[in-house]
């Protein structure tokens, strides 16, 4: 296992004296972890009792209780301060006059994507197995496992996504969030990044949590192993989440418990100008062993009414 003590004391120095990224063998910490973080090496956040090196740990059990390696975060946060804007992609050459295939005006595609920004967008898709479908982008420093795929999301730097899962149309993994193995996140959905402070958690997904149409995960917010959110449902560090299963309800906030079933909802709460309904999310059941198969989530969707 590797010795990151040095990068660590050099990066804690430089979070706190901007003037020492001027330095070679700070700027080399940076890069290093960020160069990590891609391969897996490093994750912003472990299992309590773990380092940063803790790799592919299953994400189970109560997630609340996962560390945050702030050292890992501010590498993060120096390289943004640190690197100078730069544009980004190529542009595909026209092809000449009378080659098969053109169109009357010449081309045969349009131009490539180019970007303008201060850091790369992974370009390793192939040797490390991911497929990402365009205009899907994985940003420098995020790891994704080789057999997920992207569709046209986004995954920003910091982040890490377990083998097996789906990132789909439209659908975002904010700064430094850690999504577990086996996860779908449907269309629209918008996982939240939180980098500062930089102690602060991110947001957690474990393992076959299924996250339905433009949910909303936010605020260093927990969805446990096998959870289903359903579409719509916006969970954040103060969103009550009513427990509605038992005969008193049980509340929880910015916590989703392992493989339950989650619907958006509204409460009514009072202010001097009236009553008016705020969004919460209510627990309307939960998995079953029956149902960790598609074709039992099918049936225990038709049964609640709940919509993915």
């Amino acid at each position: 296992m590797a010795d990151w003590s040095k990068q660590e004391e050099l990066l804690q120095a430089a979070f706190e004296d901007r003037e020492l990224m001027k330095r070679g063998d700070t700027q080399d910490a940076v890069v290093s972890v960020l160069r990590a973080l891609e391969l897996g090496q490093l994750r912003v956040a472990s299992p309590v009792g773990t380092g940063p090196e803790a790799g592919a740990v299953p994400m189970e059990g109560d997630l609340r209780e996962w560390q945050v390696h702030a050292w890992v975060k501010q590498a993060v946060l120096l390289a943004m301060g640190w690197r100078q804007m730069r544009v980004m992609g190529q542009r595909v050459p026209e092809p000449s006059a009378g080659s098969v295939g053109a169109s009357p005006q010449g081309r045969v595609h349009g131009p490539g994507l180019s970007y303008y920004d201060k850091l790369d967008v992974r370009s390793d898709l192939e040797e490390t197995g991911v497929r990402v479908v365009p205009p899907g982008v994985i940003r420098e420093g995020a790891h994704v496992a080789r057999g997920c795929v992207v569709m046209p999301g986004y995954v920003n730097i910091g982040a890490y996504v377990s083998t097996g899962t789906m990132v789909d149309t439209w659908a975002t993994v904010g700064s430094c969030a850690q999504i577990g193995k086996d996860v779908h996140l449907a269309g629209g959905v918008g996982i939240g990044g939180v980098l500062e402070p930089a102690g602060a958690r991110p947001v957690l997904i474990g393992d076959g949590a299924f996250v339905g149409s433009r949910c909303i995960v936010v605020e260093g917010a927990v969805v446990s192993e096998k959870a289903v959110l359903g579409a719509g449902v916006c969970v954040t560090a103060s969103t009550p989440i009513y427990d509605m299963t038992q005969s008193e309800r049980v509340e929880h906030r910015g916590f989703v418990p392992p493989r339950a079933i989650v619907a958006p909802g509204t409460r009514e709460k009072e202010f001097p100008g009236g009553t008016v309904p705020l969004q919460c999310a209510y627990i309307i059941g939960y998995r079953s062993a029956k149902t960790d198969d598609r074709v039992g989530l099918n049936k225990i969707l038709r049964e609640t009414g709940l919509s993915l």
